[in-house]
């Protein structure tokens, strides 16, 4: 086994560790740990929201969630002689749960479960949270490379096992420009719900091992972790799973990589916010540079080569959308909601077989689903697809003269 550079208990917050990660992005966290390039290591993670999420048939943790806290990640690792301006290649040799086994009273999500969630339109919201604006979740039992749910009978999701986020820290320039864009976005609309984006917070930001003055500086102006950006950050790709080698810019002396959010299985868009099967565990991985890399290749965001660890479904139930939007409105190529409409209409179809809408939405959120910007060229509609795996369900799915197979399927965890 690699030698572990950054721990992790899973049974105490990030705040509690022995060395803590961060849950914002700046230039001046201190490395955790230090490696060199050509070297194997691992990483251990807490889930995203550090065990705010309990194993139990209630949604009130995914309603009441402190989202200021999230996300907690690992790190950073100085990477001895990367300059800005470099390439950091990050080789992902093998990632997975805390640890497998029997689901323990108390234990935390990664050993053993997992989860996902609908998170409240105050509260966050999600792609679709004009029509599931309440709390819900599932909860996902880990059985080798298969996931089941006493919330969604009748599912068996096999693993895409996957960091969503990870990147190197931002110069103190790029952190500048981040807040001034996002800043002038939020200013189009200051009043929205959910807002238009996050600016920096002090309130329950962790930034490593910065304690005093430092920290009260640096978290006025830190970024927080919601957003991908030019660095990689939350990115949510299934695809980056085992096997996998992204080279991700430098941006800083040492590049100071650090990852978090790891997800058990997740569908293309994790499009419920909290809409990947969340959990703690490890990531395995090999690092490298390419010197001036970011010249070479004209690297102004990560590049990445997918490995070939993902699940082999064959047969698949497809919807289309195009950018005409539920109350009939015409919009110009707009993929965001010609996708969306792909996945009402995927909703749709599943509570034909007895799965309630939240249901539906989850199963679109942890399946292996593959969007696509399948059209996106003949004015005015952009045209979106969404293939849902048939062989997740116990029933077929497919469409026959029959008509669907009804079931009652219960219900996903609500809020009370």
């Amino acid at each position: 086994m690699p030698e572990t550079v950054f721990r992790v208990d899973q049974s105490k917050s990030m705040r509690e560790q022995e060395v803590p990660g961060h849950n914002r992005w700046h230039p001046d966290i201190p490395a955790a740990a230090s490696v060199r390039p050509g070297d194997v290591f691992r990483i251990e993670c807490k889930d995203w929201t550090d065990g705010q999420v309990r194993n139990d048939d209630s949604a009130n943790d995914i309603r009441d969630m402190v989202l200021d806290h999230n996300h907690m990640l690992s790190g950073p690792i100085h990477v001895e002689g990367a300059e800005p301006g470099d390439l950091l290649v990050v080789d992902y040799l093998d990632l997975g749960p805390a640890q497998s086994g029997t689901v323990a009273v108390g234990s935390e999500p990664g050993e053993g479960w997992g989860y996902t969630g609908i998170f409240a339109k105050e509260n966050g919201g999600g792609f679709l949270t004009d029509h599931f604006p309440h709390a819900g979740k599932v909860i996902w039992d880990f059985q080798g490379m298969y996931a089941t749910s006493r919330h969604l009978p009748g599912v068996r999701i096999a693993s895409n096992v996957h960091a969503g986020l990870a990147g190197c820290a931002p110069s103190a320039d790029l952190l500048t420009t981040w807040n001034r864009r996002e800043q002038a976005l939020i200013d189009t609309n200051p009043g929205r719900v959910p807002p238009l984006a996050l600016p920096p917070l002090p309130d329950h930001a962790l930034l490593g091992t910065m304690s005093g003055s430092d920290l009260s500086g640096a978290a006025r102006e830190a970024a927080r972790t919601v957003p991908p950006r030019e660095h990689g950050g939350n990115v949510d790709i299934k695809n980056l799973s085992i096997g996998s080698r992204v080279l991700y810019p430098v941006y800083v002396p040492g590049a100071k990589f650090s990852i978090g959010d790891l997800h058990f299985a997740q569908g293309d868009g994790e499009i419920s916010f909290c809409g990947a099967m969340e959990m703690g565990g490890y990531v395995d991985v090999h690092v490298d540079l390419i010197k001036d890399g970011v010249n070479k290749y004209k690297a102004d965001m990560p590049i990445f080569q997918p490995g070939r660890h993902e699940p082999r479904y064959t047969e698949f139930v497809s919807f289309i959308g195009i950018s005409v939007d539920e109350a009939g409105d015409q919009h110009y190529m707009n993929a965001t909601i010609a996708y969306k409409r792909a996945c009402l209409s995927a909703i749709e179809y599943l509570k034909q077989f007895g799965y309630t809408g939240e249901q539906a939405y989850l199963i679109l959120c942890a399946a292996p689903i593959e969007g696509r910007v399948s059209g996106i060229v003949d004015i005015p509609n952009a045209c979106c697809s969404l293939y849902l795996p048939t062989g997740i369900f116990d029933v077929d799915i497919r469409p026959t003269g029959d008509g669907p197979t009804l079931v009652d399927r219960g219900q996903c965890a609500l809020a009370d």
